[in-house]
């Protein structure tokens, strides 16, 4: 060979593992982009979508993995997030015309189920109540959760699917600007060691620790590595296709600036009464604002709640006492919190 190619040879793109399926082999409910993606994604075999809310990601995994058992001879497992799978039955059944894929919690009900599609919760699989060696095929939804690299999410996640001959993962908010996040959906799916691919794209910073930057010669080559095993999407124009659609109206926000009450006068320590609060400009500071303000916050919001019965509110809150006064003022709220039971908190979500 010469020189030019023996430098093409250096290049590192991820191998193509999986098979090439003729379009027409897809199910016709699928929207343009979605055709391509998944045709995409089957040809590479393990592959990566980071397409925008509203792209389909749900119906792209569920023909992946329909496409993928019909031609490896298994079964396929969906990871979801607590809450989500209603979503992915109602578009089996809708779009895809399939039986909606069985919730599974341990490997029991797995070899018991019906289907060549399961679903289960990242918390089953997170604890080890599911073997995901047992499946020819495997989808992560919000694969986010593999991001922080310390997570008992991504230390599991990484050796348990190891080998599985079919993957994707799919999100909609991976940090390009975090290129570092990116290497562990690498590492994920197989392409790339994560100790091999931080060596290769990335010099250390030796004044502080674990800071890690692409290296400025190696940037074009490093997107280059990227795009052969993930796809950004941002609307379907980014792939050739008609926008129509999937142009949004632009966010509406609305402000309301409320007027904390002083209950006592703050008295500095000569005896002067302050005529005006201080600005919480630190952290203390800013906490004790939050804590002190909980009542008129929490009294706007059900306003605006009880403003318009028939409309749907989702209210997001910090402090455990801001929630315990949203239920107190608006008894109705169905709250979800982390020391929930699981299936308690999904039947909440789903509420």
């Amino acid at each position: 060979m010469d020189y030019i190619e023996f430098l093409k040879s250096k290049i590192d793109i991820a191998p193509k593992t999986g098979f090439i399926l003729p379009e027409e082999k897809l199910h016709i409910g699928l929207k343009p982009h979605q055709r391509a993606a998944v045709l995409w994604a089957l040809e590479g075999g393990k592959r990566a979508l980071f397409e925008s809310f509203g792209l389909g990601k749900t119906v792209q995994e569920l023909e992946f993995c329909y496409q993928a058992t019909k031609y490896a001879g298994g079964r396929a497992l969906i990871t979801l997030p607590l809450g989500v799978r209603q979503e992915f039955s109602r578009d089996a059944a809708n779009i895809l015309g399939i039986e909606a894929p069985q919730y599974v919690t341990s490997m029991k009900e797995i070899h018991a189920a019906r289907g060549d599609i399961l679903i289960t919760n990242y918390e089953r699989v997170r604890d080890g109540d599911i073997d995901p060696g047992y499946f020819c095929a495997s989808s992560l939804d919000e694969a986010a959760v593999l991001r922080d690299y310390g997570s008992d999410t991504f230390q599991t996640f990484l050796p348990l699917f190891k080998g599985v001959p079919f993957k994707i993962l799919g999100t909609a908010v991976p940090a390009p600007n975090r290129t570092k996040e990116l290497i562990h959906y690498a590492g994920y799916l197989d392409v790339m060691d994560t100790g091999q691919a931080l060596t290769r794209w990335f010099q250390r910073n030796s004044t502080q620790a674990n800071d890690l930057t692409l290296y400025e010669g190696k940037e074009e080559e490093f997107w280059l590595w990227v795009s052969s095993w993930a796809l950004f999407v941002d609307k379907p124009s980014d792939l050739g296709f008609s926008d129509e659609g999937y142009d949004l109206p632009p966010l509406k926000i609305n402000y309301h600036k409320l007027y904390p009450i002083q209950k006592t006068p703050e008295i500095e320590k000569n005896g002067q009464v302050r005529l005006f609060r201080d600005p919480a400009a630190g952290l203390q500071e800013g906490a004790r604002e939050k804590r002190e303000s909980i009542d008129i916050r929490i009294t706007k919001a059900a306003e605006i709640v009880n403003s318009d019965p028939d409309a749907h509110f989702i209210l997001w809150h910090d402090l455990e006492a801001e929630r315990d006064e949203i239920k107190h003022q608006l008894p109705q709220a169905v709250d979800i919190h982390g020391s929930m039971a699981y299936d308690e908190r999904e039947r909440h979500v789903i509420d």
